[in-house]
């Protein structure tokens, strides 16, 4: 399994901005990236420093958001709806997006149940609960 280190994670997401703005060739994956970093004006400051990104700190207490948690989110739930993993999200997150309209809206909301579902799972100590996830994007897809 792939798994890439914080810097690693900040130098990609930088370096998409990087190759958008100047309208460089991208790789498969930064293709599916790059319209989610374009999507947030807010980070492109901090997209835009290379060394400043690697070095900043996203704490809770300081009320500071990570772009780079953010976009990584984006990324996952635009390719399990790719891949419809878990079985069904694809539907639910149609659905989701088709009540919204809006994928966007609906990928954030989609990330409120896969956070929980990754809190649930850390503290717990057991494996993600991939049925718990799907159902908690039904739930949000399906209420009036």
């Amino acid at each position: 399994m792939f798994q890439p280190s914080q810097h690693d994670v900040r130098r990609f997401f930088c370096e998409v901005w990087r190759k958008h703005r100047e309208g460089g060739v991208l790789t498969p994956m930064e293709a599916v990236a790059a319209p989610w970093v374009a999507e947030h004006p807010e980070y492109h400051g901090e997209l835009s420093d290379v060394e400043a990104a690697l070095a900043a700190d996203y704490k809770v207490e300081d009320g500071r958001v990570n772009p780079f948690l953010h976009l990584s989110m984006h990324l996952s739930i635009s390719e399990q709806v790719s891949i419809d993993q878990p079985r069904g999200i694809k539907q639910a997150f149609e659905l989701l997006a088709a009540k919204l309209g809006s994928a966007h809206e609906a990928q954030h909301e989609v990330m409120e149940c896969l956070g929980e579902m990754i809190w649930a799972s850390q503290r717990t100590g057991l494996p993600p609960d991939g049925q718990a996830y799907l159902e908690c994007v039904r739930r949000r897809a399906t209420a009036r």
